[in-house]
């Protein structure tokens, strides 16, 4: 069972993976070991009808998922948009999904506890975690996992900032180095650079960035002609 310092050390961890997807990956696997479980996993929504297996920590746990999806019913879904969490002590008996529960127990899963993982400004989806045996969770793992999972959303929440924010500062770093190849080609100065720049993205509907990109593995080519595949349109 977790303790202050087993959080404490998954919190520092966690915030040390380079990737978002990577801390996904590491919730799932730091989940098996705070909580009674066999395997673990984090079930993403996009959107409504956007919704992936994010994290497994066995092949048996992304067969559930999708299951849920095929028959449109079960725990990890109705953790995303009914109640915060959702333990069935034997899936197979349990009336709330009458299809999904005897198709996870021929997968060798029988008790479940998904809980809702999300912060006060974003949903993100589902932590869900599987047990072999009937009645493998209590009002003790649920109290643990409810601990956990919040532990984990905030962590997620920091890696998808982290990560957004380093593209953004990756992107005008390019952007400025694009600038100044202008501005020494063409002798101009940086806001003309820059709406040079502008005007490539809108007149190609393209992103900024990728118009900064090809001016500068183009810097040594001064009679290189823009072109962008339609492959990359502006977002």
């Amino acid at each position: 069972m977790a303790n202050l310092t087993f959080f404490a050390e998954m919190a520092l961890d966690l915030h040390d993976e380079p990737t978002a997807e990577r801390t996904i990956e590491r919730i799932a696997e730091y989940a098996k070991l705070a909580t009674s479980c066999d395997d673990a996993g984090i079930m993403l929504v996009h959107a409504r009808s956007q919704i992936e297996t994010a994290a497994a920590t066995a092949q048996r746990v992304g067969e559930s998922h999708n299951l849920q999806i095929v028959h449109d019913e079960g725990p990890c879904l109705d953790a995303i948009d009914g109640e915060r969490h959702y333990m069935s002590p034997d899936v197979r008996m349990d009336e709330r999904w009458p299809k999904w529960g005897p198709a996870v127990a021929d997968l060798g899963l029988r008790s479940v506890l998904s809980l809702r993982l999300e912060t006060k400004s974003r949903q993100y989806g589902s932590l869900n975690l599987y047990a072999e045996r009937v009645n493998a969770f209590d009002d003790d793992d649920l109290a643990v996992a409810s601990i956990f999972v919040r532990h984990a959303a905030v962590a997620l929440a920091n890696a998808h900032n982290e990560e957004g924010l380093q593209v953004a500062i990756d992107a005008r770093k390019l952007i400025g180095q694009a600038q100044g190849v202008l501005m020494e080609r063409f002798d101009i100065d940086a806001d003309r650079a820059f709406e040079f720049l502008r005007r490539q993205s809108q007149t190609h509907n393209v992103k900024l960035r990728f118009v900064a990109e090809w001016v500068v593995e183009h810097r040594g080519s001064p009679d290189a002609i823009f072109s962008a595949p339609p492959a990359r349109p502006v977002a």
